[in-house]
Parts: structure tokens; sequence; C-alpha cells
């Protein structure tokens, strides 16, 4: 059977996921950056009359999200012409699934001096290796972490425990027959920053979970390949964050946080 050529399907007002946004968990739930991704190209499609960049998008993950039919629902929140806040949900069927609120801001050209710090960019996404989850119970199905989505290390690997440094590029577009937008390839790569710089061993039974993800941009993201450079952090009362820095081609453009659930079996 081909693999489809989306991660979700346009069905009237609704969107179908494809087996390329299933998480490597359960058959039955997608994986967080497929939700971010598709949240994130909704928010971009809610009309502004002024040059606004989408600079700050928070999402909560309710509950597991199926492989069903979806409806995103939106609305600005906070209306203006230098800050707008909008608020977007997501429903399988009757049930809240996820929810979201992003920030825009407007935008317009100051001419800063030239000069301004800077971090030092990772080795291009070229020079890197390309790595996939070893905790991925069944990696011959399709899902999105392996078939959905390609991922080339610079610096760490998933079977590496630390921080981590992961060029990310979408393999298909987020709904058939739409340009991906650029924060949408932003939110597919900024979930991952967990499972890039884990320290805690599945192995050992431990898990990390992230029940939300916050993303901010300074500017639009530049290509096809978005880099995370991650970092995750443990306390023993169960509770951890993993953040990132986040690049494109052309240099730094933001960073991401994700709060940790830290759990034990056995």
């Amino acid at each position: 059977m081909s693999s489809p050529v989306a991660l979700y399907e346009p069905d009237g007002q609704l969107f179908q996921p494809t087996v390329l946004t299933r998480g490597p968990w359960s058959p039955k739930a997608q994986h967080g950056s497929p939700v971010g991704a598709l949240l994130a190209t909704c928010a971009e499609r809610v009309p502004t009359d002024d040059p606004m960049l989408l600079t700050r998008i928070t999402i909560e993950l309710l509950r597991p999200v199926p492989l069903t039919p979806l409806a995103v629902s939106t609305e600005i929140e906070r209306p203006g012409r230098k800050i707008q806040i909008l608020g977007l949900q997501l429903r399988a069927g009757e049930t809240e699934v996820a929810r979201a609120r992003a920030l825009r801001i407007r935008t317009k050209d100051l001419g800063l001096p030239a000069g301004l710090s800077s971090d030092e960019p990772p080795p291009a996404a070229a020079t890197g290796k390309p790595s996939l989850p070893s905790w991925d119970l069944e990696p011959e199905k399709l899902a999105f972490h392996s078939h959905g989505v390609e991922h080339r290390f610079v610096g760490g690997a998933f079977d590496q425990a630390g921080p981590g440094i992961d060029w990310v590029k979408l393999a298909v577009p987020v709904v058939a027959g739409e340009e991906i937008v650029p924060m949408a390839r932003v939110m597919a790569a900024a979930d991952f920053g967990n499972g890039v710089s884990w320290e805690l061993d599945r192995r050992d039974g431990y898990s990390f979970i992230n029940p939300d993800l916050t993303v901010y941009v300074n500017r639009l993201a530049v290509g096809e390949s978005v880099a995370i450079q991650a970092r995750s952090r443990y306390q023993p009362n169960g509770v951890g964050f993993a953040e990132s820095l986040i690049w494109d081609e052309e240099g730094p453009i933001g960073r991401s946080i994700q709060s940790l659930l830290l759990d034990r079996s056995g």
C-alpha cells in the first residue's frame, strides 16, 4: 500500500488524519507534531487587515488525539492593529482534544543597526546523520516520526542520552493540496524537543510526556528544514521541562518549551 501524500486530507470543514499522523505509543492516537502543525496552519488562515507575524503559539494536548475526522474552530479573542490574540479549538466529534492560543504582532521595517548579538549557528542539515526514534515498538508501520518527517542530527541522536541538535523536515504537506506555512514547519520540529534531548532511559521504565508546547519566533522560517537545539531538565518531584533553540538555514528564529510529566513503571 502506498504512503499517503499528506498528514491530513480535507473533508469539507473537517480534517481527516492519515496514518502519517500516528505516534509511536498507540496506533489509534496521533503524534503531537501533526496536531501542532495543523493548528498553526489554521491560525495562519485567520485574516488580518495589517501585516502581522504569528509570533507565539501555546498548544495544550487535553487527551490523546484520535485518527478520526477533526474540526478546528478559530476566533480573534483580542483584536487590535498592533497585537492580536487568537483562540483555537480542535475537536473529534463533540470532544475537545486540544486547544491553542496564538499571539500576533504587527510587523514594521525599523532598519535596526547591524552587529546585534546572535547565537552561533549549528552545523548545516546536509552534514547531519539520519536517526530514527529507538523507542518505536513497530518501526515498519507508517507513522509521523518515521515516515512523515525526516531527521538529520548534527549533535547527539535519538539513541544517545543528553542534549541534541536535530534538523527536522516535513516529508509531506500538512494538508493535502496546500503549501506548508512556515510556522507549521516550526511546530512540527519543536514537539520533538523532549525526544531529542532525553536523559531518563525508557529501558529503565521512565517516561516523559509533554502535555503542552509553547513556541516563540521573531520571523518567518526560511527553507524546508528547521533545527532544534534541545535540552531536557528534570526534578525528582516528577516534573520537568524541555527547551529548544530554534534555527532555520539563515539563523536563529525562536525558542520552544515543553512541560514534562515524568513517571516510572515497575
